[in-house]
Parts: structure tokens; C-alpha cells; sequence
């Protein structure tokens, strides 16, 4: 996950890259627990059948005034069917460091609000989209998100990454909302480092493997991406548990079917801007640059995102609608 010692993330808002460690060092949620009032089990029962194939463990609480004292610390998220007044009033006594408590978030029995009330970027914010796909609108206020804009927490998770040193979040957020970060760079040792208290360390959390680039027509949809992709893996040595992420451009990180697809694999989306992906054209001519000024998206991004910068695949067509190209 490099460029030529850069990454550049953007605002890609997708949900991929689950993880299995709790989510006190800036990692996803993965185990949470529903706490709802008795005459709102079925609605509880609903909500875990929904997101039952996105976390690793789901278990539903029946509210009693000690219930998140009894249980703090045994789940990365709480999901309160309740009103927000309730979960605030139960949990502020029980709040310590945002690096280690565990993140809330609430719900109205209609489905209608789902509110991160604390650890935004620690797992509410991600519960509060999942529970977008059962028609609730995530009300997310940590600032970054509230611009459009990704924050450094949801730059690691897009990368499969975990902040190291989170005081620093702050001032590097700040930087984000300001667009003063630049791009993620990306340090290959053994080497000693060191750094101020304004620079954000993420450590990748597992071993590098493969990126998929991708580009595609307009409102390609996620079935188009997802047979693209398999269909680019077979022809090489990989498959989908070899893919860090999916890499794009900036103009196509909206792509609800790219989305879609990334969620449907659990994989993260990293967008890169023009000017990265100019500095890494991919040898086959492609008319978006003659036409608008960027380079093919597919190769570009694909060797933008791998950490030797060489293609493993070069770009290849599905049906007219998705472009795929294999880099490491």
C-alpha cells in the first residue's frame, strides 16, 4: 500500500476492511452489543439478523439502569435502542480515554436516526452506516465526516491499519479538514524513526498483499466490479484473501456499485487524486487522457497502491463497464 513513498487516501465513506482486535487503537468494530428496553427485543432481533454477517460477534443486552457498567469493556461497540439522553446520562460516569472506551451509538425503535454518541472513528461511525442499509440516516458529527472529508482513523481502516500513537489524531485531523495533510507516507525499514507530536504512525496490520485497481463507465453496478475482479484474479496467482484494497480515482470514489462491491468483499477503497496517479501511468494508452487530463484508472491506481509499484496484471475490460488492473 505505497506510492513512491506516498498513499493518498480520500473521502471513499466505504465500510470495508472488518478487523478482529477491538477497536481501542483506531481499528473497526467487531463485537457489539445491542442494549434495548424488553418491548424493543424485536426490533434488537432485527437489527442483529441485519448486521449479522459484519461483525464477528453480536449479542443483544436487555436495558437495566447498571447494564453498560456491567459490561464495559467487553465489546468494541454498544448499540443503545434508545433515546439518546438515556445513553449519555448511563455511560458518562464509565468514560475514560477515547483510545480505550468503547464507542456508542443510538437508535430510535423506527430506524429513523442512527447517532454515533462517542468513538466516532473507533466504531460508531461504521455501526451507524451499517445501520443505513435498514433505512436509518447516520447522523455522524466528528468533524472530518461531517465535511466529506476522511479522517486519518478511516484512512488506516481503508488500508487494513491501525493508528499507533492516537493523541496525534487531533492535529492531523485538523490538518484534513483543512486540506493541509497531503498524502500518507509510507516507510519501509528496518529503520528508526522520529516523530512529532502532530505526525499520525499507522501500522499495517497484517503482511502486504495485492491491490486491485479499478475504473469504470457511470453507474456500473457492484455485480459488474465484483465479476471484473474475480475474473482479473484468476488470471494471476492471487485470489480475494490476497487483496489489501481496492484503489480508484478521486472522481470515481462514489461509485455506488465500486462501494457495494468493496462492502460485499470486505475490502476498503482508497482513492488517489489525479496527481498521484499522473506520477504512475500504466503502459497502456488510455483515451480518459487525452479526452480529460487523467491517466487510465485501473493501471494508475493499481501500481499507486502496491508497495513495489509494479503491475501484476495489466488493465483488462469487462463488459464495457469496469476496468481492472492487478498491482503489488
Amino acid at each position: 500500500m505505497s506510492t513512491d513513498d506516498t498513499t493518498e487516501t480520500t473521502d471513499d465513506g466505504s465500510d470495508g476492511g472488518h478487523c478482529s482486535t477491538p477497536d481501542s487503537d483506531g481499528e473497526v468494530a467487531e463485537e457489539i452489543a445491542i442494549v434495548a428496553f424488553e418491548r424493543k427485543m424485536a426490533t434488537a432481533e432485527e437489527i442483529a439478523a441485519e448486521l449479522a454477517d459484519r461483525y464477528e460477534r453480536i449479542e443483544i443486552l436487555e436495558y437495566h439502569g447498571d447494564v453498560f457498567e456491567e459490561h464495559w469493556g467487553e465489546y468494541d461497540c454498544f448499540v443503545g435502542l434508545m433515546a439518546s439522553g438515556i445513553a449519555m446520562r448511563k455511560t458518562a460516569h464509565l468514560l475514560d480515554d477515547k483510545w480505550d472506551d468503547p464507542a456508542i451509538c443510538v437508535v430510535d425503535e423506527e430506524l429513523t436516526w442512527a447517532i454515533p454518541i462517542t468513538g466516532g472513528h473507533h466504531g460508531a461511525n461504521q455501526v451507524a452506516q451499517d445501520l443505513a442499509t435498514m433505512g436509518a440516516v447516520p447522523a455522524m458529527t466528528t468533524a472530518s465526516e461531517a465535511a466529506g472529508k476522511q479522517g486519518v482513523e478511516s484512512r488506516a481502516k481503508a488500508m487494513d491499519a491501525h493508528v499507533v500513537n492516537g493523541d496525534s489524531t487531533v492535529q492531523t485531523n485538523l490538518a484534513v479538514l483543512d486540506d493541509e495533510l497531503g498524502p500518507v507516507a509510507r516507510l519501509d525499514g528496518p529503520k528508526a524513526v522520529l516523530v512529532g507530536d502532530d505526525v499520525t504512525v499507522l501500522k499495517r496490520n497484517k503482511e502486504d498483499g495485492v491491490v486491485i485497481g479499478t475504473g469504470s463507465v457511470s453507474g456500473a453496478s457492484a455485480d459488474a466490479f465484483l465479476e471484473a475482479w474475480e475474473a482479473a484474479l484468476e488470471r494471476t496467482e492471487y485470489g480475494f484473501e490476497d487483496v489489501e484494497f481496492v484503489a480508484t480515482a478521486t472522481r470515481k470514489e462514489d461509485e455506488e456499485g465500486l462501494l457495494e462491491a468493496a462492502r460485499e468483499r470486505d475490502l476498503g477503497v482508497v482513492a488517489f487524486d489525479k496527481e498521484t496517479l499522473l506520477e504512475h501511468e500504466g503502459p497502456t494508452p488510455s483515451k480518459s487522457k487525452e479526452l480529460i487530463g487523467w491517466p487510465g484508472v485501473s493501471e494508475a491506481s493499481a501500481i499507486a497502491g502496491g508497495r513495489e509499484q509494479e503491475l501484476v496484471l495489466e488493465k483488462i475490460g469487462y463488459e464495457d463497464e469496469v476496468t481492472v488492473a492487478i498491482g503489488r
